[in-house]
């Protein structure tokens, strides 16, 4: 008869000890397979949702600047060989190496206009890719679905008495090669000069603290014809997918395809987003290993019980022959054969829990991914364990005394 005949003949005969080993392992497992397939589900979910909160790359125009000063004062400063960005180069940056990795490209145009006498800051956007861009918006009515229509910040708003529904006209004070321009409300009776465009207020944009907050935004083709700059552009905010992403790559590749811009990435940002996905694995390894030690410690004491229940017969194994390491072979053999049904179980109970649960607890719109390789970590993990814990009840049955255990007998 070999060992390994002897160790599944022990399993068979004690099977209510080989299921508690087995159960042990199992939640242990299941659970450890849950947080980290969970983890793994979370961060995509995360990865996917910050790529869409603000822009990590920022491209504007070259320019050299000279400044001038007498005795510590500025005096002046002026900028020249100042370059230009079009509407081509906000395309050309779809063409680089790593386009895959850019979520949003939104160009604008900056101009400030005379608004009912109140200087303000206008910006030109695409606003399908401004509204992508910047996810956390909270507009007051609804978002421009026509380039007549505008949405206003909460605190310009306020200053000019404009809501939802209201109409403005922007009037062009200058020709078109000028970049000034003066907007009025729109009165009752006024008749408007015929380079005048009249704009709708789709939406008030609420308070953020930002910028935004005293800015009107128009679409971005209407504030060129406004401006007199067709196809111009002021700057271009770039959201690259930048979990994983090679982003000195990415701003070193921009800058090849546009030569006149000055690219930057906004380290801040990207160092944030992917500190948050790490601490989000770092917590699932952590909880994991604690589970693991939980279960390698039902193994224990189980195995350390059932070594005990067996001195009879590893008395009877020691007195005919059997070497201490036959019996430390025997009883790791039945640990090996409980840790794999274990592992695979509690692969298999963690991905089952996670597919279920994880849409209704953790409120997560990316799919979960039933990874091999999590199901080879599992049952080797769940080995691991088994042999560890197992290892000193082996090693405590092989040194016991046979005449000892023959007199139990």
């Amino acid at each position: 008869m070999r060992l390994t005949d002897i160790a599944w003949n022990n399993v068979r005969r004690r099977l209510g000890k080989a299921a508690l080993v087995v159960l042990g392992l199992t939640i242990g497992v299941a659970t450890a397979v849950a947080l980290l397939a969970i983890t793994e589900t979370m961060q995509s979910d995360v990865a996917a949702k910050l790529d869409q909160y603000g822009a990590n790359i920022i491209v504007v125009p070259k320019a050299q600047a000279l400044t001038l000063s007498y005795g510590g004062l500025t005096v002046s400063s002026a900028a020249y060989d100042v370059g230009q960005l079009t509407m081509a180069d906000a395309r050309r940056i779809r063409t680089i190496p790593n386009a895959r990795n850019i979520s949003v490209a939104a160009p604008k145009l900056l101009g400030v206009m005379d608004v009912q006498g109140q200087p303000t800051l206008v910006a030109g956007v695409d606003f399908e890719e401004e509204l992508r861009l910047k996810g956390w918006w909270d507009i007051q009515g609804t978002p421009p679905q026509t380039p007549d229509q505008i949405v206003a910040g909460m605190r310009l708003a306020e200053s000019l008495a404009l809501r939802p529904g209201s109409n403005v006209v922007i009037r062009a004070s200058s020709p078109p090669q000028q970049t000034t321009s003066k907007t009025t409300a729109l009165t009752a009776g006024e008749n408007p000069a015929a380079s005048d465009q009249y704009f709708q207020v789709a939406g008030i944009l609420a308070e953020n603290g930002s910028a935004d907050d005293d800015m009107l935004f128009i679409d971005l083709g209407a504030a060129q014809t406004l401006l007199g700059r067709p196809e111009a552009i002021s700057l271009i905010e770039v959201s690259a997918l930048c979990i994983a992403c090679p982003i000195e790559d990415m701003v070193a590749q921009i800058g090849e395809a546009l030569p006149q811009a000055r690219v930057t990435a906004l380290r801040q940002a990207v160092t944030l987003r992917m500190e948050t996905v790490r601490q989000l694995g770092r917590f699932a390894w952590a909880l994991s290993a604690v589970v693991l030690a939980i279960g390698a410690l039902v193994v224990f004491t189980t195995m350390l019980g059932a070594v005990a229940e067996r001195r009879a017969e590893i008395g009877v194994f020691r007195a005919i022959g059997f070497r201490q390491i036959h019996i430390v072979h025997i009883i790791l053999t039945e640990a090996t054969a409980l840790s794999i049904v274990g592992g695979l179980l509690g692969w298999l109970g963690g991905m089952v829990a996670v597919t279920l649960l994880a849409p209704v607890f953790a409120q997560v719109d990316a799919p979960v991914v039933w990874n091999p390789w999590l199901a080879l970590g599992s049952i080797g993990a769940a080995v691991l364990v088994g042999l560890l814990a197992s290892l000193y009840p082996a090693i405590r049955a092989a040194r016991l005394d046979p005449c000892t255990a023959l007199r139990s007998l």
